[in-house]
């Protein structure tokens, strides 16, 4: 069974943190989320299980059924 991934824009946009796809590409590029405690600008970046997501000043945790994207 392949495991499931979600791309950081899509994870944004999915979790209602941004409003369009736009505005989540912009938000990373400038450099305003971070991923397993660390800054992350590549919008197309892999999420799995586990992962951690920090935007503003929250953190989410990635957690995706294996019918995810």
């Amino acid at each position: 069974m392949e495991e499931a991934t979600i791309r950081l824009a899509q994870f944004l946009k999915w979790m209602g943190l941004c409003g369009t796809g736009g505005e989540a590409k912009i938000r990373i590029q400038e450099g305003e989320v971070s991923v397993n405690g660390e800054v992350e600008t590549r919008r197309g970046r892999v999420l799995r299980n586990g992962d951690r997501v920090l935007f503003e000043g929250v953190e989410h945790e990635v957690q995706l059924g294996s019918d995810e994207v």
